[in-house]
């Protein structure tokens, strides 16, 4: 199994690693600081870079279902490194931390808007969340409401529980519709202080002053119990 450095480190840029495995479906490494798709969250793109200073582009970054491996897809025309050779793993650290960003900016979100989670989506400069709710929502004060908790800078921290606690605690999954990452002993907990407690694998900003501020695009209606609420950046 590849070793997942960015799991407990959202801000590494880079790492030195061993080709473990080529296939068609893309290069398995030894380890990786590519985040590979799931919880809503892309997976990251960025460079291979071989001892010989070849520079192998990564489009994207998936988990194979079967095997639970990493696999860093490459582009079409890309050479792959050779088995058992070392490269350095180098992802598109402006991106990634917009999406860092736009992910803890959801975890606010779900502090704000206090009902279950139907559904989700993250994309650069955008995340989008649906809330098993009937009420309407008023744009202009999701929005004031958001801006306010990122702007008191809460730190963030994570911590690890066992599958059987997770099970225990069922209160702590917020969504509704997919589960969260779980069956390998432990799930990690994220945190952010005074605003808001639960399972995700994905990447975070260490509080939320880092987020930035942000509007939110719009609020739609898609069903007797489900209101969609879009935010972007607001640069």
């Amino acid at each position: 199994m590849t070793e997942e450095l960015f799991r407990e480190d959202g801000y590494l840029r880079e790492c030195t690693a061993e080709v473990q495995r080529v296939e068609e479906q893309g290069v398995v490494l030894d380890r990786t600081v590519f985040y590979c798709m799931g919880g809503g969250q892309p997976g990251d793109t960025g460079l291979l870079i071989a001892s010989d200073g070849n520079e192998i582009h990564v489009v994207d970054t998936r988990k194979d279902r079967e095997t639970g491996e990493i696999l860093h897809l490459l582009a079409e025309d890309a050479t792959p490194p050779a088995v058992g050779s070392q490269v350095t793993a180098r992802i598109d650290w402006e991106k990634r931390y917009r999406l860092m960003r736009m992910h803890s900016c959801m975890h606010v979100l779900c502090a704000v808007i206090p009902h279950g989670v139907t559904g989700g989506a993250i994309s650069d400069g955008r995340g989008r969340l649906d809330f098993d709710m009937q009420e309407t929502l008023d744009k202009q004060q999701v929005t004031d409401a958001l801006n306010k908790v990122i702007a008191e800078d809460h730190p963030m921290s994570m911590r690890w529980i066992s599958d059987a606690e997770l099970a225990g605690n069922p209160e702590l999954v917020r969504t509704m519709s997919v589960q969260p990452p779980s069956g390998s002993g432990r799930v990690r907990l994220v945190h952010f202080e005074g605003v808001d407690l639960q399972p995700c694998g994905g990447t975070h900003v260490a509080s939320t002053g880092e987020i930035g501020a942000v509007r939110v695009d719009k609020i739609e209606k898609k069903g007797k119990h489900n209101r969609r609420v879009a935010v972007v950046f607001d640069e």
